[in-house]
């Protein structure tokens, strides 16, 4: 059986799978982490969906016997103390109880409230495109806006300090930053937010945030984690899809067509988008609290697992055809937004955002195009969230 020495992420198409990954064979992979310790990487999407579901794996280093320490690139993971209202990064119960606390708050409901709006951030977006002339980088005019504003409004943060919690966001997420440098972006953006909730609670505001202040369910610094963790995967990862989405689109002329002129496509060419580019390719990272049998193996107590959803979301027993684009596929459940317990919580506005947006954008510029040769397009292989770093477009 090959030995992975770590987890390949360096891509020579940048809408495929990292090549390393397609030479696999089988659901489950020994793999050596940086600092030596060997763990199993998951490339089944039967067996990923397995451990998302089973609660004797956990959702933090934590859990390791004994802890993951220092664990360099690519595999993301430090030994670091999870913040309170962090609730990504914790098991039940104290998962359950900010969950429960927020849950509500982005039901299918409440995103459906939030269409016309939506819809209106999108059509403001491109309407500041065609006034600013014939070409634009996509990302900083179309695909960071677009999410930034909409959780911004959501959350009650002041979209004119979009730059505080952009730069410090993408500086965090950046893998060939040190960890000491990551580690100060993340102290710098709870920083930030920190002096939002002290405002918020000296003038309380009708929004996420400040609901959550009045409530007085969580103390100061459960709102500031809660506060961090919402705003920064509110506009990092939708951001990234947008742009690798939009980027997919336009070399796939065919299926740009699809979704430009099919008001029934937009819906399944989220759920594909969502499949084929597998943004989240480091993890989600499990460890097991007890022995469990997988895939015809046994996972110790104390291993570490990380799933590749590049590899999961193109597995071919779940999907026909995995390495076929199509928009107007209804092959079954991605995992981009995970599963079980930990499902993306904002999953639906996501959705709802890419839904408007990809349809929106290819309809008011039906000659949209790249304005650089596909491989001069710049990519972000060694950030935690896997997109682009500009996509300069005419039309």
């Amino acid at each position: 059986m090959d030995i992975l020495q770590s987890l390949p992420l360096d891509r020579e198409d940048p809408f495929e799978p990292p090549a390393e990954l397609a030479r696999l064979h089988g659901p489950l992979h020994r793999m050596i982490y940086a600092d030596g310790r060997p763990g199993w990487l998951v490339t089944g999407h039967a067996e990923a969906r397995a451990v998302l579901d089973d609660p004797r794996f956990s959702n933090t280093s934590q859990g390791a016997a004994p802890p993951i320490k220092e664990l360099a690139p690519p595999e993301g993971l430090a030994d670091l103390v999870v913040p309170p209202g962090f609730f990504i990064a914790m098991d039940d119960p104290e998962h359950a109880r900010y969950r429960r606390l927020l849950t509500g708050r982005f039901s299918m409901r409440r995103m459906r409230l939030l269409e016309p709006r939506i819809q209106e951030i999108v059509d403001g977006r491109l309407d500041e495109m065609a006034r600013a002339g014939a070409s634009a980088d996509l990302v900083g005019a179309f695909a960071l806006p677009i999410p930034s504003l909409v959780i911004c409004e959501l959350l009650g943060v002041p979209y004119d300090e979009r730059g505080r919690f952009q730069d410090t966001t993408a500086r965090a997420v950046n893998l060939d930053n040190s960890a000491e440098e990551r580690g100060a972006a993340g102290a710098e953006l709870m920083g930030y937010l920190s002096e939002l909730v002290a405002r918020k609670r000296a003038e309380p505001t009708q929004d996420l945030l400040g609901e959550l202040v009045s409530g007085g369910e969580l103390n100061y610094e459960e709102l500031t984690g809660v506060a961090t963790l919402l705003l920064t995967a509110g506009h990092e990862t939708t951001a990234n899809m947008l742009a690798l989405g939009a980027f997919l689109l336009l070399s796939r002329p065919e299926q740009a067509e699809l979704v430009r002129n099919d008001p029934g496509v937009a819906a399944t060419a989220v759920e594909e988008l969502m499949r084929y580019l597998s943004i989240v390719h480091i993890g989600p990272i499990r460890v097991a609290r007890a022995d469990v049998p997988l895939a015809g193996r046994t996972i110790r107590a104390g291993e570490t697992v990380t799933l590749s959803l590049p590899a999961v979301n193109r597995d071919p027993a779940r999907f026909p055809d995995p390495h076929r684009f199509d928009v107007t596929r209804e092959a079954g459940p991605q995992l981009g937004f995970g599963h079980g317990i930990h499902q993306c919580l904002g999953q639906q506005l996501a959705r709802l955002e890419m839904r408007l947006a990809f349809p929106a954008l290819l309809r008011r510029f039906p000659g949209l195009r790249l304005a650089v040769p596909a491989e001069e397009v710049p990519l972000r292989p060694r950030a935690t969230i896997y997109g682009l770093a500009s996509l300069p477009v005419t039309w």
